[in-house]
């Protein structure tokens, strides 16, 4: 059966490069039905976030009303990116399985490579220069948060 949904996800991107998109479908499964489909729409809404990956964890979430997707399995037609990983962190799903790994995708023009790279420097090295500033009041939204006692946690 598990078969079946990553099979539909390879279809979704499939039919995806077929409409202009990018070759990435995913498909979230919750108790053997499927909640949610996402293809790559990069592209199309001028997103560098709307990989497969997020836009069907993006309509799982709207479908459950939640943000926790425990109990979830995400099906991606390719091995997820560093982003798409930290979204399925963050999502809570319980498994990933895929099909392509990230050295298929590196073969056609979707190298990973440089990011995970980037994430194994220390924030100073990396190409992107990433600062902190205004510490001491930065803490002030997480301050807040910590003494609010309607939170949602997450």
């Amino acid at each position: 059966m598990e078969e079946s949904y990553l099979r539909r996800a390879i279809s979704l991107a499939c039919e995806n490069v077929a409409a202009g998109g990018g070759p990435f479908g995913a498909v979230i499964v919750r108790g053997g039905a499927v909640l949610a489909e996402g293809v790559n729409r990069v592209t199309a809404l001028c997103d560098p976030t709307a990989h497969a990956e997020v836009t069907a964890i993006r309509a799982a979430g709207q479908a459950l009303a939640t943000h926790d997707l425990s109990g979830c399995t995400i099906f991606a037609s390719c091995e997820p990116c560093p982003m798409c990983l930290g979204a399925i962190l963050w999502a809570r799903l319980d498994r990933v399985i895929y099909a392509a790994t990230r050295a298929d995708a590196s073969a056609a023009g979707f190298d990973d490579a440089a990011f995970y790279a980037e994430l194994s420097k220390p924030p100073a090295a990396r190409r992107t220069p990433v600062e902190q500033a205004l510490a001491a009041e930065g803490l002030a939204p997480l301050l807040a948060w910590r003494q609010f006692s309607a939170k949602v946690p997450y």
